[in-house]
């Protein structure tokens, strides 16, 4: 081994004399229990008794010469051959990869720029949503893996608020720690907010948003075959046993047909899990693979924790942070415009609502609907219908109707502001009092619920959880099928039957035909996902010639 221009036995790479190897040039750990775990795994606390200290104390010695970069590689072999270690090349270049690992699995600049372009694809609602990451994340990229993705949407799923946002801040987390759940996050939540925030400002002054609507009509067709596409996809993938088929068409019909509450459907999907963990083990054993795909592993393993460790001290931090910054903007509003104002009213209104809305935001819109129209009269029944329909049209999650519900609501009863600073500031304080639960349930839980992947009950539940959310995904398929492609729907109800079926004289013969040319272009054409959106919106804004 030498330092003048051969091969370096760090990284194998050539470097000039006095040169730090290459293998040093990132940055060294701060947290030294990451050394202590990589010398455990190279097996020197366990074969060599008295040792792991000193070679710990060495290591950690490594750690700081390399950050003056003032140790070369010939004095760093000598150090550790003086005190009789075993240095072959491959565990001492993974020792040091280890100590010097960054905390971003990837480079933070890649996921913001991959974040930005999910955010411009979130259409659909959380199927369409969760469709966009599993395909992104899952399939292309590969940063993920089908269990690890799984295993964070089945969290998600048990939260109150938006699962595919959720969803997002989980998997920012995992890739680049806070900063990068705080940015997918974000980047999620922002174009959709942006785009219905200056609808709502269209609507107030005109109301009339016909191009616009017809541009979001030709994307949602292409968005259901994403979606079609994502529920095969997700299904080959986590149905890999006839017991989780089971379990995935009864949720379905659960909800679809009988309109049992999506807590419940969760719930027992987690006990039958739990119970087939206890009776049948061999089924879970065989049903945990990733369904073979045959591509390349995925960047983070299905088996690999992440390196936060949860803790009551951190918990207690994170906790007192975001409660600060859930309610901060709602008690400055109280305290300079009043605890009577249309402001407070509705920073508390939809504090509440972030609270209760399990099963995603079609489970909640009726009550938010209700008290906004008959209790506060913040718009009329007409205008909550096309608010809905401004959200579903534009990306980002559903739930951010309220953002539309606030502007008008505000923009009508300003106070002592302007109607415009009014609109916009009852926008902006709704859709942080909406969103920003969202991160504090992550961050708090996130650390917690990877620690406890390994243990075989909860696992087992959470496998039981994975198929029913397959059932999940088909049924917001099925919903979204319905007001995409018909006009008007209705509720048909016998015995225990309760089904929202379509009007079939409201069928849309223009949302049909770009719906099937979304379906060739995906499943036959093979095309990817920006071009068909790209196509679909351009074929929206030609019906508008159409007579």
């Amino acid at each position: 081994m030498s330092s003048t221009g051969a091969r370096c036995c760090w990284g194998g790479n050539r470097h000039e004399p006095g040169q730090p190897c290459g293998w040093r040039r990132g940055r060294p750990a701060a947290d030294l229990l990451l050394v202590s775990q990589a010398l455990r795994g190279l097996g020197y606390g366990r074969t060599r008794p008295g040792r792991a200290d000193l070679a710990f104390g060495l290591a950690l010695a490594f750690v700081i010469a390399a950050a003056a970069k003032s140790a070369d590689d010939l004095t760093l072999w000598r150090i550790f051959r003086s005190v009789r270690l075993p240095v072959p090349a491959l565990p001492l270049k993974r020792l040091v990869l280890t100590i010097e690992a960054p905390r971003d699995v990837i480079p933070f600049r890649q996921a913001v720029r991959a974040w930005f372009g999910i955010s411009l694809q979130t259409f659909g609602g959380p199927a369409g949503q969760i469709a966009v990451m599993q395909r992104t994340l899952v399939e292309e990229k590969r940063w993920i893996g089908q269990q690890r993705f799984n295993h964070a949407l089945n969290y998600c799923m048990l939260l109150p608020g938006p699962e595919a946002q959720q969803l997002a801040i989980y998997v920012g987390w995992l890739l680049n720690g806070t900063r990068g759940g705080l940015v997918a996050g974000i980047l999620f939540v922002l174009p959709g907010m942006l785009a219905l925030l200056a609808l709502s400002a269209v609507y107030v002054l005109w109301q009339d948003t016909g191009v616009v609507t017809a541009l979001f009509a030709g994307i949602a067709p292409a968005v259901l075959a994403i979606v079609a596409q994502a529920v095969i996809r997700v299904a080959k993938r986590s149905l890999t046993h006839p017991l989780f088929v089971a379990v995935a068409v009864a949720a379905f019909g659960a909800l679809a047909l009988f309109g049992v509450p999506f807590p419940i459907v969760i719930a027992i999907a987690a006990l039958v899990g739990w119970t087939v963990h206890k009776l049948a083990p061999h089924v879970l054993a065989n049903g945990n693979g990733h369904g073979g795909d045959g591509g390349p592993a995925p960047l983070i393993s299905d088996d690999a924790l992440h390196h936060a460790q949860p803790s009551w001290r951190s918990a207690g931090k994170i906790l007192a942070v975001g409660l600060v910054a859930w309610w901060l903007p709602v008690a400055a509003v109280a305290l300079f415009l009043g605890t009577d104002s249309v402001f407070t009213t509705q920073g508390l209104f939809f504090s509440g609502t972030a609270l209760v809305t399990f099963g995603g935001a079609y489970a909640v819109l009726a009550f938010v609907a209700q008290r906004a129209v008959e209790t506060y009269a913040w718009l009329s029944p007409g205008e909550m219908v096309r608010g809905l329909a401004l959200a579903e049209s534009t990306p980002g999650p559903l739930i951010m109707v309220v953002q539309f519900v606030a502007f008008l609501g505000a923009y009508r009863d300003p106070g002592a502001l302007t109607p415009w600073a009014g609109a916009l500031l009852g926008a902006l304080l709704t859709t942080w009092v909406t969103f920003v639960p969202c991160f504090l349930f992550i961050f708090l839980g996130a650390p917690y619920v990877e620690k406890l992947r390994h243990n075989t009950a909860i696992s087992a539940a959470l496998t039981g959880i994975t198929a029913a959310v397959v059932g999940v995904i088909a049924n917001l398929a099925l919903y979204f099928a319905e007001h995409t492609l018909f006009g008007r729907t209705f509720t048909w109800a016998q015995g225990p039957f309760s089904i929202q079926l379509p009007d079939l004289g409201t069928l849309s013969p223009v949302a049909l035909g770009i719906t099937v040319a979304a379906l060739v272009m995906t499943f036959v054409l093979k095309w990817p996902m920006l071009r068909i959106l790209g196509v679909c919106a351009l074929l929206g804004i030609g019906t508008i010639l159409l007579p």
